[in-house]
């Protein structure tokens, strides 16, 4: 596979303004106000990365994210998105325990853990080996700072195979955009995504103030992607919330914004499915076998032709 880096430091590789040529020239990430959290390399290679998005060489390939701090563009305002689907309300987001006084004073308040704002929360290990952690936990707060109900969201992007080191380099040096080697680790898919949105979301129904399951947040060919793997929508039918919930959302480049020069290109929701994790496992564990005896046909065929 080959493709090329569509989005870099936060915007699109043909962007030639100032402000992106600045963001550039600092390293730095947009979304997160500070450098570039993605290295290059090992430990003693730690070049910053800088790429949002890659698309692949065949036409009519869109632009995918790559990044996962991507998804946090315009102050986190997927997180507010979340919080106001999940709670049905319109409440400030604050770090950890911040959000216990803030709830007092504001009637109501959102803890947020996660990704540098209180912490990440870690699940129960399986049968002693490794650690599971929820990206993100959003804990509704009421007027006292009692905690009244949460919800959970799992981030995931494209995880991406080959290198776009020398599509990188040509950016950094001449501004030019070319080739590389870099393509879409699509088998990750089935191999460990899935499995953990599953594993999460038995452990989220279990849980007594989780009344809305969990958030599956992803660009949407992984959102596709995905709902193939799972035999599609025909396979897997649609639930109103609740705790068993899996809520997948394509949240994505809004398709109906023309790219400018020196702007981030807005993300939004571009298409959500609500089922339970209890059908996303049989889905996942459903086999669609070819004929009988397809093994003894191809035997027959190499032996008497």
């Amino acid at each position: 596979m080959s493709g090329y880096i569509s989005e870099f430091f936060g915007y699109r590789a043909e962007d030639t303004s100032e402000t992106a040529r600045n963001s550039v020239s600092r390293q730095v990430c947009p979304f997160l106000s500070t450098y570039c959290t993605k290295a290059l390399g090992d430990k003693n290679n730690r070049t910053l990365s800088g790429v949002c998005a890659v698309r692949q060489v065949t036409a009519g390939s869109p632009d995918i994210i790559c990044c996962p701090n991507r998804i946090y563009a315009e102050n986190y305002q997927m997180l507010s998105i979340v919080e106001q689907q999940a709670f049905g309300s319109q409440l400030n987001l604050y770090a950890g325990r911040l959000a216990v006084e803030k709830a007092k004073e504001e009637h109501g308040a959102v803890a947020v853990f996660g990704h540098g704002w209180g912490g990440e929360l870690p699940l129960p290990k399986r049968q002693g080996k490794g650690s599971y952690y929820v990206d993100w936990i959003l804990a509704r707060l009421d007027e006292q700072g009692e905690l009244a109900e949460f919800t959970a969201i799992e981030v995931q992007t494209i995880d991406t195979t080959g290198s776009y080191q020398t599509a990188r380099k040509a950016l950094i040096e001449h501004h030019a955009i070319e080739k590389d080697s870099v393509g879409l680790n699509w088998e990750n898919v089935s191999k460990r995504i899935i499995p953990q949105i599953i594993y999460k979301g038995q452990v989220l129904q279990r849980e007594e103030l989780c009344r809305t399951g969990l958030y599956f947040v992803c660009p949407t060919p992984v959102y596709e992607r995905v709902l193939e793997r799972l035999g599609g929508k025909g396979r897997l039918p649609s639930f109103p919330t609740q705790p068993a919930a899996i809520h997948f959302v394509a949240y994505d480049y809004l398709p109906d914004v023309p790219a400018a020069d020196g702007r981030i290109r807005p993300l939004g929701i571009i298409e959500e499915y609500c089922t339970t994790v209890y059908k996303v496992q049989e889905a996942f564990s459903a086999v669609d076998l070819p004929d009988q005896n397809v093994y003894r046909d191809a035997i027959h065929r190499s032996l008497y032709g």
